[in-house]
């Protein structure tokens, strides 16, 4: 059956609170922050970029994202892409005139804050292909939809052994719920909310990551993009 959460009380109200506890599980979701304010650059991140952005040793970081599932490399072995990518997604994500990608729609709408950067984004819609645009400012939220009707899709974090895999590559937006209908019959676990209130559960969420990084964010005259 359809689910939509716009006139309710969302059923995922507790994404913000599973998401960055399980992120933790799974990685060192101390160097998340650094590593996405370096891919902001559009340049691939090599280990000791990060080591000095992080504040840590290079072995620390080789630790910890051998730790970070799903961190996308090059042949070289810098790093392009981890929720942010130098790789094509369905989610366009443009900063600063640097063209980037997300893995999925809801870090569309976290990473603004996150980089403390206006961005644009254009996704397409896994079932027509048409292309929602969304404009998001870190302090203002969101500042333009197109089409009105957009959506977003979330699914529960039951059990997650890659947050790409299990969760990211779930989320989408669509043009509308209409739109999403064939979408979410053949995923009985998901459900669509308007894209304020995805924005809204991604301000939680990235509440609670600055909360649960904020001890971990160097601050380094050397590093003005990380700080």
């Amino acid at each position: 059956m359809l689910r939509v959460n716009e006139l309710e009380e969302p059923t995922m109200s507790d994404l913000s609170m599973q998401l960055p506890e399980r992120l933790s599980r799974l990685g060192e979701t101390g160097l998340l922050i650094p590593l996405l304010r370096l891919l902001a650059d559009g340049d691939p991140v090599t280990v000791q970029q990060l080591s000095v952005a992080a504040g840590r040793t290079i072995d620390e970081v080789r630790l910890g994202l051998a730790a970070m599932q799903d961190t996308e490399y090059d042949d070289q072995g810098r790093i392009v892409g981890q929720g942010l990518t130098l790789r094509p997604t369905p989610h366009r994500f443009t900063v600063d005139g640097e063209e980037l990608y997300t893995w999925c729609a809801l870090d569309t709408l976290i990473f603004p804050a996150l980089l403390d950067r206006p961005a644009r984004v254009e996704s397409v819609s896994p079932a027509s292909g048409e292309t929602i645009r969304v404009t998001i400012d870190p302090v203002a939220g969101v500042t333009g939809v197109t089409p009105p009707s957009a959506v977003v899709s979330l699914v529960n974090l039951e059990q997650i052994t890659s947050i790409r895999s299990a969760f990211c590559n779930q989320v989408h937006y669509f043009a509308s719920v209409d739109d999403a209908t064939g979408w979410l019959s053949e995923h009985p676990g998901a459900e669509v909310v308007s894209v304020a209130e995805a924005y809204r559960i991604g301000n939680e969420l990235t509440t609670s990551l600055l909360d649960l990084l904020q001890d971990d964010i160097p601050v380094a005259d050397d590093c003005p993009r990380c700080c």
